[in-house]
């Protein structure tokens, strides 16, 4: 029952902008954590970027400075404001969501938005 919806992205030029969002939606009470994931052809999917329900976030070392990650407790949606893209951002973008049971967590996967980024 539990669903993630990605949106967002699309074409973009060199040096431009684009903001992801993803809801999640179903029978939850809580998301531990958030995080966005991207995979490219040929290549492992990985992490982008995460945060915890608190606020805390980490960054893959090439996209600080440059992408922007948040979440909106409320309505359980998380961002990605990406800036300054480069080609090599092209990929399919993932959003990720751990959920909390009493038993442990799930990890629950968006189906994926494409971001390309070419002039």
């Amino acid at each position: 029952q539990v669903q993630l919806v990605e949106s967002g992205g699309g074409l973009v030029q060199p040096g431009g902008s684009l903001r992801l969002s993803c809801a999640v939606s179903g029978n939850i009470f809580s998301i531990a954590a958030m995080g966005w994931y991207r995979q490219a052809p040929g290549k492992q999917r990985e992490l982008v970027a995460s945060i915890t329900s608190g606020g805390s976030t980490n960054y893959v070392d090439f996209v600080k400075g440059r992408f922007t990650i948040s979440r909106d407790n409320a309505k359980n949606t998380v961002y990605l404001q990406m800036n300054s893209l480069k080609p090599e951002d092209t990929a399919v973008y993932y959003c990720n969501a751990e959920i909390p049971t009493i038993t442990g967590g799930i990890n629950y996967w968006g189906k994926g938005t494409l971001v390309t980024v070419s002039s």
